[in-house]
């Protein structure tokens, strides 16, 4: 795993591609090199920062340069032993063992036709000298990020966007609109990008720069395409052996020639993945969390614990306990930085603090359960939203008088929290709208009234932008199958522009590499190929998993109820941040600015204060927001303004 950055055809490229490498050293500590080459009338430059994963020597430094090729890579290949074989049995000759030669080897083979063949997460920038073509690459599920910024016929690229407003001395001006859409997500969709200029390439794609100024965009895989053609072989009665798929997943993702270790919560994904990898690796490392006893108690939170310590006994897993009491004070300016953009998923601070653990222990691979819930309809909203089809036939006087008790219900005491009341407050917030309308809201922050009313009036339009792109997304498939649309919508928004993100970037804030086995191309093939009514049995989410699983788990493991990746963010909004929240209300810059609305706001804060409603995460995404918004604006880019 590692940082990439390049220019092509741009101003001062050689300088500029040192620049960009230097801001992502953090991915790469291990090493660093960068290649340049006349192009034109301009040049491209190459830019790598290696963490060391296989192929430890100097055969896998980067930029690879091999007869005409030039590589620079991020990423991962599980199919690389076999993509060599079969590459050296046609004659080729490889220098060394690392993943990168094999994506070198295989494009001179078969150009942009090699890509759908590749097993892994990556993203990478290629250089043929002959043609003087640069080609970018993004992986089939955007697990790993690639932002560029295009001015006239020159392109620079990197691993993070903090890197390309580095190199632009903080000219890059805010995009409003994704400013919007990460208030209604708490988090920038991967169509979108927090700087007007910079976009994220998308998934599944390439973008090819020519010398005479061209540009060709391409697409080598679509979610969408993967989804219609399961359900063809559902309906041909073509199950998965989903057991099989997700062993052999795990012990691909479990290849490096450094130690691994997993993430283990105590829920079913990673529990699952951890038992799988005792199996492979004896004695294998697993990190967890706990919080405070206030802390949860005031949330209301499970106690995943001790259901992460039966784990790690039964499987003979080394298990290291992490309590998370951070200064969030001082974490959240950091971890706004590290973030890239405006993402307001605390889960970003337990990611970051286990893989600091980890990486002070030498482990420089973790293996996540990230992906399980999207792909398996285990969200809580999944079910709730196939509840509130049954809810909608109840007569409409009886609806409203439940809605006016829950309505009265406090969501806190001073003391403690009442989870209950929370979720049915959201649940009613939903359950009596349209399909993609309830689906939307079940995860989103704001409804539409409640976004207008929170922001400049100007950006109306913006919302109602936003909102029509959230519909096309979700109706853009020819599924018949709701728990699938809705895992389709998850997979395609909610997966890459949130979960996939943060995890990115925490980690490797933390010079750390996480796989992802769940979000592997052969499990999500497999994935859209059950039937909804496979994923939820009854109350069950993830029921298809949850199958599987018990023929390695112990049932109170698999069927317990769900734990929480997240934070005890009430108990921080009434003690830790409380002040901070008063300033960003009466002297924040987004307030100053007009893009929030001061009243709105102090509303938002009052209502969470008195325990009449639960507004902690969009209060805490508010923080970051405002954190990043004075880094943006300030003029010297991210980087000066928040390590100041």
């Amino acid at each position: 795993m590692c940082g990439i950055a390049g220019t092509y055809r741009w101003p001062d490229g050689k300088e500029v591609t040192d620049r960009l490498t230097d801001t992502l050293a953090h991915r790469g500590p291990d090493g660093s090199g960068r290649y340049g080459h006349p192009v034109g009338d301009g040049e491209v430059h190459l830019g790598h920062r290696r963490l060391s994963i296989v192929d430890l020597s100097e055969t896998g430094a980067q930029p690879m340069v091999s007869d005409g090729l030039v590589l620079t890579y991020n990423g991962e290949l599980y199919n690389a032993p076999e993509l060599r074989a079969e590459l050296a049995a046609a004659g080729v000759r490889f220098r060394g063992t690392s993943d990168t030669e094999v994506v070198l080897e295989a494009w001179r083979r078969w150009g942009t036709d090699c890509l759908p063949r590749l097993r892994g997460m990556f993203a990478f920038g290629i250089f043929d000298e002959r043609t003087g073509e640069l080609v970018l690459v993004r992986d089939q599920l955007g697990i790993k990020p690639l932002f560029l910024l295009r001015r006239g016929e020159g392109l620079v690229f990197a691993s993070e966007l903090k890197a390309l407003a580095a190199v632009t001395g903080g000219s890059l001006e805010v995009d409003h609109a994704a400013l919007v859409a990460s208030l209604l997500y708490y988090w920038v969709p991967d169509s979108r990008c927090a700087f007007r200029e910079a976009e994220k390439l998308p998934p599944g794609s390439w973008l090819r720069c020519r010398p005479d100024g061209r540009v060709e965009r391409g697409r080598f895989w679509h979610l969408k395409d993967v989804a219609a053609e399961g359900r063809e072989r559902a309906l041909a009665g073509e199950l998965p052996d989903l057991a099989a798929i997700v062993e052999e997943s795990t012990r691909r993702h479990l290849l490096a020639d450094v130690p691994v270790a997993t993430f283990l919560s105590g829920g079913l994904d990673s529990s699952y993945l951890t038992a799988l990898a005792a199996r492979e690796q004896p004695g294998i490392s697993a990190y967890t969390i706990g919080f405070r006893a206030e802390d949860a108690k005031f949330e209301a939170m499970p106690d995943d614990l001790r259901y992460a310590r039966q784990v790690a006994e039964r499987f003979g897993v080394d298990l290291r306990e992490i309590e998370i009491a951070p200064d969030v004070l001082d974490l959240l300016p950091r971890m706004t930085y590290h973030l890239d953009e405006p993402i307001g998923d605390p889960a970003a601070i337990n990611t970051f603090l286990i893989c600091s653990a980890a990486r002070e222990a030498g482990v420089k691979v973790m293996l996540s359960g990230m992906g399980a819930d999207e792909l398996f309809a285990g969200y809580r909203k999944h079910l709730a939203n196939l509840i509130a089809l049954r809810y909608q036939r109840v007569p409409r006087p009886l609806r409203r008088g439940v809605s006016a008790a829950v309505d009265r219900l406090p969501v806190a005491s001073a003391r403690r929290g009442y989870r209950s009341v929370r979720f049915a407050k959201r649940f009613l917030s939903f359950a009596d709208l349209p399909e993609e309308t309830a689906f939307r809201r079940s995860y989103t922050m704001y409804d539409r009234d409640e976004l207008l009313d929170l922001i400049d009036p100007d950006l109306a339009g913006t919302v109602d932008d936003v909102l029509t792109e959230h519909a096309d997304v979700y109706e853009d498939n020819e599924l018949d199958d709701f728990v699938n649309r809705m895992c389709l919508g998850d997979s395609r928004m909610f997966l890459p522009g949130l979960n996939l993100a943060y995890t990115d970037r925490s980690s490797m804030a933390a010079s750390t590499e996480v796989r992802v086995p769940y979000v592997d191309v052969e499990v999500v093939k497999a994935a859209f190929t059950v039937p909804g009514d496979r994923k939820i049995v009854g109350r069950q989410g993830k029921a298809v998993l949850k199958e599987a699983a018990a023929s390695v788990l112990p049932r109170e493991i698999v069927y317990r109820p769900k734990g929480l990746f997240s934070a005890p963010l009430r108990a921080w909004m009434s003690r830790d941040l409380a002040p901070l929240v008063r300033e960003v209300i009466h002297d924040g810059e987004l307030v100053r600015s007009g893009f929030l609305r001061r009243d709105a706001l102090a509303r938002l804060a009052a209502e969470d204060a008195a325990g009449h409603r639960d507004h902690s995460k969009h209060l805490w995404h508010v923080l970051t927001l405002e954190y990043w918004y004075r880094g943006a604006t300030s003029g010297s880019g991210q980087t000066a303004s928040l390590t100041a």
